[in-house]
């Protein structure tokens, strides 16, 4: 990791980020606590949270916006729209301006994916490719630590001075990347492309996710796990109380050691990619969380630490193998379309399996759903590592074709599959 942060561009990249997913952690679990104090249901406060994942659903939208657009401007005006999305905050003030609470949370999520494929875009023309997994690993590690203090720091501080002052500071972090990431130097521009009718170029991302092998593998196999993953959001709750017969704030301590775990997968996922390469590592991640629910099983404290470890360092293996592929097997002019559309692809699954687990927690026993997690995950995760050749580490790679004057196709024999990827890559509009 040293190698990337080493670079000028990058670390100005890296210190917009930072600043931007400082303010993220700490407004996301705010929102929800406000809205349970201003109304006292927990329903309502849930749904905070459900306003934030709903704008998924216009993430193939949102890739092709993103994909009309110089990335590095692009980035800086959506930071600066996302600061402007929260000054509504500031006019709430009792039950009855919820609804401004909800407003602001969905513009958050649709503002989320923006920037995720922004990111993915800007990142690609950044960083050169061999240092691709390092840079998302930089990026997972500091993610994952912000989860020990971000949301814990940002209901502090909405007990300490109220929500319009945490909105106040959500916009100076975004405010602060928009700065820092103006100053990035304006990469050269990309060669021109061929401009297609809008309908085509909407589906393109998702047309090049079911065609290029290695894309489609780690879409079907993440989703697998996807579908029950989100599981232990509920069941970890049946676990601290009916297996470890502790107060339900118990789980704040699981989950602080799942964020060092978290830290430890985001530091060891490079290394992983170069070993393993990103199929590779995906799978890794996936399957780590099999065993990890299987030791939920048996309610054991020690073994409870050890389980929740293990899943913190799967969760930024799945991330960074994931994004590491994306940006390696995309023409640059269409990383946003499907960027976004794995987004959606990826967080439907979860929506669903965070709702069922709530649902299911209540009449199944919570140790016979964790030994489902566990069966599943580890299926998933082997299925995953039967297509890990699907991506040879970077070392066996063969070197990336220069530019042309249309967008490469994916690096792989060229056959009629692969003229239908180029021919779907060639939608982004002249920059």
């Amino acid at each position: 990791m040293r190698t990337v942060l080493r670079r000028p561009d990058f670390r100005l990249l890296f210190g917009g980020l930072l600043a931007s997913m400082t303010a993220e952690s700490i407004l996301l679990l705010a929102l929800a606590i406000w809205v349970k104090d201003l109304t006292g249901s927990d329903g309502l406060a849930g749904a905070t949270i459900f306003a934030v994942i709903a704008p998924m659903t216009l993430a193939p939208l949102v890739g092709w916006f993103v994909d009309r657009y110089p990335r590095r401007p692009f980035f800086v005006a959506a930071n600066l729209v996302t600061a402007v999305l929260l000054t509504p905050l500031f006019t709430v003030r009792d039950a009855g301006d919820v609804w401004l609470v909800y407003l602001v949370a969905a513009l958050y999520g649709l503002s989320y994916i923006t920037l995720s494929a922004a990111l993915s875009g800007l990142i690609r023309q950044v960083v050169p490719v061999e240092l691709l997994a390092e840079a998302n690993g930089v990026l997972q590690t500091v993610r994952q630590g912000l989860r020990l203090i971000g949301p814990l720091a940002g209901a502090a501080l909405y007990a300490a001075i109220g929500g319009w002052a945490l909105a106040g500071i959500g916009m100076v972090g975004f405010l602060t990347a928009a700065a820092v990431v103006t100053a990035l130097p304006t990469p050269q521009p990309a060669p021109p492309t061929v401009r297609l009718r809008w309908p085509a170029e909407l589906g393109a991302g998702l047309r090049h996710l079911a065609d290029e092998p290695a894309l489609r593998r780690a879409l079907l196999g993440y989703g697998l796990g996807s579908l029950v993953m989100g599981f232990s959001e509920s069941l970890i709750f049946a676990y601290v109380d009916q297996g470890l017969d502790r107060d339900a704030a118990f789980v704040g301590v699981l989950v602080t050691v799942q964020g060092v775990g978290g830290l430890l997968g985001g530091l060891c996922s490079p290394a992983l990619v170069r070993r393993l390469g990103e199929v590779g590592t995906l799978a890794a991640g996936v399957a780590f969380f099999g065993p990890a629910a299987l030791a939920l099983v048996y309610p054991d404290l020690r073994l409870g630490f050890a389980a929740v470890l293990l899943a913190g360092v799967s969760l930024p293996l799945t991330m960074v193998g994931l994004h590491t592929l994306i940006q390696r097997r995309t023409p640059p002019g269409l990383v946003g379309r499907v960027a976004a559309a794995t987004e959606a692809v990826v967080s439907g699954p979860q929506a669903f399996s965070i709702g069922a687990g709530a649902l299911l927690v209540g009449f199944v026993d919570y140790r016979a759903l964790f030994a489902l997690v566990g069966v599943a995950t580890l299926v998933a995760g082997g299925y995953l590592w039967r297509g890990r050749h699907l991506s040879a580490p970077p070392g066996a790679r063969s070197p990336t074709p220069p530019p042309g004057p249309t967008l490469p196709a994916p690096r792989r024999p060229a056959d009629d599959a692969d003229q239908q990827v180029a021919s779907g890559s060639q939608r982004s509009p002249r920059r």
